[in-house]
């Protein structure tokens, strides 16, 4: 009698292990596809995007704005934690408040820059500025930039040369000649926010960010900077369009809008340290 218990019990035990193997059993192709539903993090997807999108030379020359449409579209989406950032607060300032130092102390306190990705046809990268911190007047010669800002608010004032270009002999010392732009943007920005793109010769190619409260920017830029290949980050100081405004004409807009721009050396002020991105790994 016990035997035969014990063969209809060894009979109910295979049944249930082959059942209960046979429920863990997942087929290649849902095994597949499960693992391409794996939601990727959102870095990996700009890099993928750009990747698809930029050739050495940036942006083709008639560019479709369906690429520029889809690269806005997503980085419209990013926020601090998606590149392992924490918000910084603006009575915190990295623990020193807007008035907790003096304000040379506080103007010392560095631009911190973090390298995402570089290679030949773009680069990503953040900015994290403390309160008033200043990147000055610069360009962007021959570059398509995407900017996203993460957290907090920053002033942008940015120009586009005049075309065809008015250049003047200056007066001023160690500025020889001051070059005539007009003004694209003057505004602040605060995220959560639009993403603000410029190009080779519209949308504010030369700009300068002041950080209104403690902030971040995530750039894109196509093609980076690189020297060699005639893209060298060049600094201006702008200057009232009535500085030098006699003789040169304005074709359309007010005196307001315009500025004369002399080229200047690397500021001694511009306080910039590399940091380490510690966001999502990015798979090339």
């Amino acid at each position: 009698m016990f035997s035969e218990i014990q063969k209809v019990t060894d009979k109910a035990m295979v049944f249930l292990q082959k059942k209960a193997l046979s429920a863990l059993y997942i087929p290649k192709q849902k095994l597949h596809m499960a693992m391409n539903n794996t939601t990727a993090p959102k870095v990996q997807l700009l890099y993928d995007l750009c990747k698809t999108t930029f050739t050495p030379s940036g942006l083709s020359s008639s560019p479709s704005p369906q690429p520029i449409h889809k690269l806005c579209s997503l980085l419209d989406t990013f926020g601090p934690a998606d590149v392992g950032l924490k918000e910084e607060s603006p009575d915190d300032d990295r623990g020193h408040g807007f008035f907790g130092l003096n304000i040379v102390t506080r103007w010392a306190q560095p631009i911190t820059y973090l390298d995402i990705h570089e290679c030949d046809n773009f680069t990503m990268c953040i900015f994290c500025f403390p309160t008033s911190s200043v990147i000055p007047l610069h360009d962007h010669p021959g570059m398509t930039v995407f900017s996203k800002v993460l957290y907090g608010s920053m002033h942008v004032k940015a120009y586009d040369w005049v075309e065809p270009s008015c250049i003047k002999e200056s007066q001023e010392p160690g500025c020889p000649q001051v070059r005539l732009a007009r003004l694209a943007a003057d505004k602040v920005l605060t995220a959560p926010c639009g993403t603000s793109i410029l190009y080779p010769k519209t949308g504010g190619n030369l700009h300068c960010f002041t950080a209104v409260t403690p902030c971040a920017v995530l750039d894109v830029l196509a093609p980076p900077y690189r020297e060699d290949l005639g893209r060298k980050c060049t600094y201006y100081v702008d200057y009232p369009y009535s500085a030098f405004g006699n003789g040169a004409q304005i074709s359309n807009g007010k005196e307001e809008e315009y500025a004369w721009l002399a080229e200047i050396e690397t500021p001694d002020d511009l306080y910039m340290r590399s940091g380490v991105y510690v966001g999502p790994s990015i798979r090339v």
